[in-house]
């Protein structure tokens, strides 16, 4: 399935943090909507440009994708005092609230990738959470993996028109 794409753990905590130092101010901004923001960043880099931008694996789940490593990075900024995780409980779940504590180091990120996550944080953020998970139900990777398996990036290719984002004329 995704056997030449390798998971990059730098490349996606940077995603992470520059995600988060954009969009920590936003009221729907929780864990959900962040899950969806990495999940489109990855997805339709690699729709452009035929490579993910860190490689992370996707799980289809209830809610919609979920990146696999997650919290092993939330954790490690956490502790490398690069972000905040906090959490409320609202009515009988907790709301998991984000916020950058540093600049994030954008270095290991091309051009064209930042250019990509800003598009997906444009088209996604006004989303709250189960907009964007009902959204992100009618994307073809979602679609295609079967309950906890992994999306497959290269189903990127057969997208409907709605989220598709690259121009196949050329």
């Amino acid at each position: 399935m995704n056997e030449d794409i390798v998971y990059n753990p730098e490349k996606f905590k940077a995603m992470l943090h520059y995600i988060i130092s954009r969009c920590e101010s936003k009221d729907n901004f929780g864990r959900v909507v962040l899950y969806k923001l990495l999940y489109f960043s990855d997805f339709d880099n690699y729709e452009k440009y035929e490579q993910p931008i860190s490689g992370e694996t996707y799980l289809r789940k209830r809610m919609g994708p979920v990146p696999s490593h997650f919290f092993e990075a939330i954790n490690d900024l956490v502790d490398e005092g690069k972000i905040n995780e906090s959490s409320e409980l609202v009515i009988n779940y907790n709301k998991y609230k984000y916020s950058s504590l540093t600049k994030p180091d954008i270095n290991l990120l091309s051009n064209e990738e930042l250019q990509v996550i800003n598009d997906v944080i444009k088209r996604i953020t006004h989303f709250y959470s189960g907009e964007v998970s009902q959204y992100s139900h009618g994307d073809i990777p979602w679609r295609l993996a079967k309950d906890n398996e992994a999306l497959n990036y290269e189903s990127v290719f057969y997208r409907d028109p709605e989220y598709s984002v690259r121009d196949y004329d050329d």
